[in-house]
């Protein structure tokens, strides 16, 4: 699925964003089905066809497609433990990732990785399970393209409990010393695992810290599509005329729990009541429909959000799992 910013024709930036939202939603709706298959009613993270954690990122759709919508296949992105929002923004393909997820020999890499470790050269999108490791990478494929004279970009997002690992403060200084065409995106969700942003951060805002590395920092409320967009779209332009780097925090929603099975009882029960009603999804299709967008139009991409999601279910069923022997590949001694 192309971004707007790569393909002429294509959607309106803004059905775009709804057609991404939809297709991760999609996705992980069906994941977390299948996930608990095996695991009931004695919950075994072991058991079942996707053995292991799972990190939905539910409610945070929009921190990706506001970003990737101005992104090209050329430009980097690095991501999150949490990462199918954003691998799918960024163009991943869908059906290889879900088979990576299932563990595979048709996902992105040959089903070894997983889906902490989901990765793309053909859009260049990369994730991790370590806490803040793709901040340095971005740094470091940002100062690539501006050595090589080109005005592609790299965007590193993280989470807030992300912004307070020592990597991430090293890589904020040198692509603040070297003006590196990079910019970061925080996803607050306002925990850490099970700890609050109150209990683990010494600044309210950790946009705030651009300040200390020459920078600019901004700070998107209200997890909006659309405002996010636009913050992203000046912080790209920035990076790509040679301006530098750019830090924006935005305050998003994480709706399930820190992984699938954890049942958020560290939250407050007011907390939990509300976290429904904070939905982006439907948030944003009232506000399309209020500003004059087809009914026929949304129902359209939602039936075909739904699709991809059941053919990318499907593709990923019916693969093979990669030999015992191939366990050994790909390894350096």
């Amino acid at each position: 699925m192309q971004s707007p910013a790569n393909a002429s024709g294509n959607l309106h930036h803004r059905l775009w964003m709804y057609q991404a939202m939809l297709r991760s939603r999609e996705l992980e709706t069906r994941i977390k089905e299948i996930y608990f298959e095996g695991k009931l009613p004695v919950f075994n993270m072991a058991k079942g066809p996707i053995p292991g954690e799972m990190h939905l990122s539910v409610g945070q759709e929009p921190c990706a497609v506001g970003v990737c919508a101005h992104l090209r296949p050329t430009d980097v992105v690095t991501a999150t433990h949490r990462p199918h929002h954003v691998a799918i923004a960024k163009g991943v393909d869908m059906n290889a990732m879900t088979a990576e997820i299932f563990g595979k020999k048709t996902g992105l890499s040959k089903g070894l990785g997983g889906h902490m470790h989901i990765f793309d050269s053909a859009v260049n999108f990369s994730c991790s399970g370590i806490i803040g490791e793709g901040t340095a990478p971005a740094v470091g494929a940002a100062m690539a393209a501006k050595l090589q004279g080109r005005d592609d970009v790299a965007v590193s997002f993280l989470g807030e409990g992300g912004a307070n690992q020592g990597q991430f403060h090293e890589a904020a200084n040198l692509a603040g010393l070297w003006k590196a065409p990079v910019i970061f995106i925080i996803e607050d969700n306002s925990y850490g695992i099970s700890v609050s942003k109150a209990e683990s951060t010494a600044v309210p805002r950790n946009s705030d810290r651009a300040a200390a590395y020459g920078m600019p920092g901004v700070y998107v409320s209200d997890n909006d599509p659309d405002a996010i967009y636009e913050a992203a779209g000046e912080a790209i332009r920035r990076a790509r005329a040679g301006e530098g780097p750019s830090i924006i925090e935005i305050e998003t929603h994480r709706l399930e729990g820190h992984f699938v099975g954890d049942t958020n009882e560290y939250r407050p029960q007011a907390e939990r009541d509300r976290l429904p009603s904070l939905d982006p999804i439907p948030l944003y299709r009232e506000r399309l429909l209020a500003e004059g967008y087809e009914g026929a139009e949304l129902e359209r991409l939602e039936a075909e959000a739904a699709s991809a999601a059941d053919a990318a279910i499907a593709f990923a069923r019916a693969s093979e799992f990669p030999t015992f022997q191939e366990a050994l590949n790909h390894v350096f001694a």
